[in-house]
């Protein structure tokens, strides 16, 4: 068979994974890491030395990122840890609705599956900014196939 014969279909995601590894040795405060498969900020972290039971071993207390729990998670410091990979995007807003959000995407589509922020000070920023007109930016924070806005920007009045 030749190559023209066969046909492939190309997606954006191909391949894609949402983490990677990395040795729990080598992961420090502030790294992002798979905890209890929740995507986590790690907040402290403490290695205990080499004993009669084995491996040096890696003790992880970290937050969930999107909902603030805290979580622990002990591994040997040789083995892999799943690390998140995060993506920021800004959108602008375009409407606000009950707890939705209509945004406008870079190549000009909207997206409105996004529920609003939690976090009532963001939450109130970004009403009362959009009832005085302006134009408002969010910050949303993508991993593991979740989304939440974190942060917001007035680009100027319209």
């Amino acid at each position: 068979m030749s190559d023209e014969e066969h046909q492939f279909e190309s997606k954006a995601d191909a391949g894609a994974s949402k983490t990677y590894p990395q040795q729990a040795g080598t992961i420090r405060k502030n790294g992002y890491i798979v905890i209890k498969n929740r995507p986590c900020k790690v907040v402290e972290v403490s290695t205990s030395k080499t004993g009669k039971h084995g491996h040096a071993k890696c003790h992880f207390v970290a937050i969930d990122i999107f909902n603030g729990k805290k979580l622990e998670d002990i591994v040997p410091s040789s083995h892999n840890c799943d690390v998140i990979l995060q993506l920021f995007s800004l959108f602008r807003v375009l409407l606000l609705c009950c707890v939705y959000v209509s945004l406008l995407t870079e190549n000009g589509n909207t997206k409105d599956d996004l529920r609003l922020p939690t976090d009532e000070a963001l939450l109130a920023q970004i009403k009362d900014g959009f009832a005085e007109g302006k134009d408002l930016v969010v910050s949303v924070m993508s991993a593991m196939g979740e989304e939440q806005i974190n942060g917001l920007k007035d680009i100027g009045k319209n």
